[in-house]
């Protein structure tokens, strides 16, 4: 399989690093797939890509890729506001496509672009790669079974400290102009798609944002009026009646990639940190406790490498794992999902949920902070 990758960011980079080294996690892959063909903002970075990372020929504009009929599959990985045109013209071209979150930058956008994607029948997919961390799979996996019951209440986090240093130049996914929104679309999206995966698709939310320091450099090092969320913060209802929190910040000093999440159930409860990426902890309602404590208390499950067949052999089983694992297991899944003809998870209608969960969350933010319905 041919990919075209469409930006070269960081994300295009982290991209490129899944598809080549994916052959050292997976033993026995029914596909060969490789990057044929790159463009990015300036041809130039594109001809430096494809020189240092081998990643086939640079190309000069995105319609170079997406009009190859050579290309397989579209990635984009690049700012918010173009996704839109990108999934358009990929979709009608009948290419596959796995996209950087978040898919769109309105939720009319996203259910379009799933609705086109579902109709012609090709696959996309949505990367939210923490989905893709051991601890949270295994959480999946013990809420399917049962194991904490009735979901009451959650919470899930996302914390950086990025926007507290205001003499260092804003980025783009600081500013609303390009990235469409703030934090809740850049963390915030991870944190909400973390609590509908694991606890249930939102019906209603309330949200409010935060802006801390309103004049900053801007990108070009000149003053700037900040217009985008620094924070957002929500109160989440789902269509199963559990209330949670869920909060996205650049402005939490002492952070540093600090994602996690706890969920009270009937039964028991979980609680996760990716800065603690081996462990899923678990609570056992029906353990003793009493006398010096008995069995009872958060037992420490060490997820760490410990992927499903054929995934977790290399580099072992025991090894920590790192974050840009999460990204080669997400990327195996969509190929995987392409090549075997199989539904993709997380989806573009995953992702459309969660562009809605957000919109009516910047809605509850401008009118008062009031409970909205998804």
């Amino acid at each position: 399989m041919n990919i075209g990758l469409i930006g070269f960011g960081s994300m295009g980079k982290t991209h490129a690093y899944a598809i080549h080294n994916m052959k050292y996690f997976y033993s026995s892959l029914s596909y060969d797939a490789k990057i044929t063909a790159v463009c990015a903002a300036h041809y130039e970075n594109a001809m430096t890509a494809t020189e240092r990372y081998s990643l086939g020929e640079a190309r000069h504009s995105e319609d170079d890729i997406i009009g190859d009929p050579t290309i397989d599959i579209i990635d984009i990985c690049t700012p918010n506001i173009y996704h839109y045109e990108t999934l358009k013209k990929a979709i009608a071209a009948g290419k596959h496509i796995y996209c950087e979150k978040p898919l769109c930058v309105t939720a009319a956008q996203a259910e379009e672009i799933a609705g086109l994607a579902e109709k012609a029948g090709i696959k996309g997919q949505i990367v939210f790669n923490n989905r893709f961390m051991t601890p949270p799979m295994r959480a999946k996996q013990m809420i399917e079974s049962g194991q904490l019951g009735r979901i009451l209440s959650f919470r899930c986090d996302y914390l950086h400290s990025s926007c507290m240093d205001v003499n260092k130049n804003a980025g783009w996914k600081q500013n609303r102009d390009i990235c469409g929104g703030g934090v809740l679309f850049d963390l915030g999206s991870h944190a909400l798609d973390m609590a509908v995966w694991l606890c249930g698709r939102i019906k209603s939310v309330s949200g409010r944002g935060q802006i801390a320091f309103p004049a900053r450099r801007g990108i070009d090092g000149n003053e700037w009026n900040t217009n985008a969320d620094e924070a957002f913060y929500m109160i989440c209802e789902t269509e199963s009646e559990a209330v949670g929190t869920v909060s996205a910040s650049k402005i939490a000093i002492g952070t540093n990639d600090d994602l996690s999440f706890e969920i009270y159930g009937e039964r028991g409860a979980l609680k996760y940190s990716l800065m603690e990426p081996e462990w899923l902890w678990y609570y056992d309602g029906a353990r003793a406790g009493g006398e010096l404590g008995g069995i009872g208390g958060f037992t420490k499950i060490e997820c760490g490498g410990r992927y499903p067949t054929p995934g977790g052999a290399f580099p072992s089983p025991k090894a920590p794992v790192g974050w840009l694992r999460g990204h080669v297991e997400s990327y195996h899944s969509f190929l995987t999902a392409v090549a075997e003809d199989k539904t993709t998870n997380p989806s573009f209608k995953d992702a459309s949920h969660i562009q809605l969960v957000m919109e009516r969350a910047y809605e509850s933010n401008q009118n008062g902070g009031g409970m909205l319905t998804c």
